[in-house]
């Protein structure tokens, strides 16, 4: 975690917790990461806790989970929150996405491979608050970064 705090990044709370007291995240835009300290091999869940939104099943085959799967690291997805121009700030955007995963309809259809792992009450959530960088471009940035370490984006980012 040390070199996540030395990037900047706070929090480092488990889903759980968050679930339960999701007022401890900042109200300013920013960037986040979920993290899996337990690196190696997962299990995955056939039927995750992600909500259906809009009526679309959000879980996919434990083939497509595995092959997306990357073993050597921490980070396994990497989400943005906020504009210089918008209002949702990293509060607003990761309670959407907590509550996507206690199975709510509710519109953060990104990561929702998080749900499907056996242990996602067990991740972490970390976050980086940005004064004036574009929430967009720093998430853009940090996944092709990761794209450069490991060959693909991490393994819930379904887009760049």
């Amino acid at each position: 975690m040390d070199k996540y705090k030395k990037l900047g990044f706070q929090g480092f709370l488990t889903i759980e917790e968050l679930q339960r007291n999701s007022s401890v995240i900042p109200k300013s835009m920013g960037i986040y990461y979920v993290l899996n300290l337990k690196r190696g091999k997962q299990r995955f869940l056939n039927i995750g806790t992600g909500g259906f939104f809009k009526d679309k099943n959000p879980n996919v085959s434990i083939l497509e989970l595995e092959q997306n799967w990357i073993e050597n690291t921490e980070i396994i997805y990497i989400g943005k929150a906020g504009s210089l121009d918008g209002s949702a700030t990293l509060q607003s955007r990761l309670k959407q996405y907590l509550n996507f995963g206690l199975g709510k309809k509710v519109g953060h259809w990104g990561g929702r491979y998080i749900w499907q792992i056996e242990n996602s009450q067990e991740l972490l959530i970390c976050w980086k608050i940005l004064d004036k960088e574009e929430p967009r471009k720093v998430e853009k940035d940090h996944i092709e970064l990761f794209k450069k370490e490991y060959g693909k984006r991490p393994f819930a980012n379904l887009t760049d």
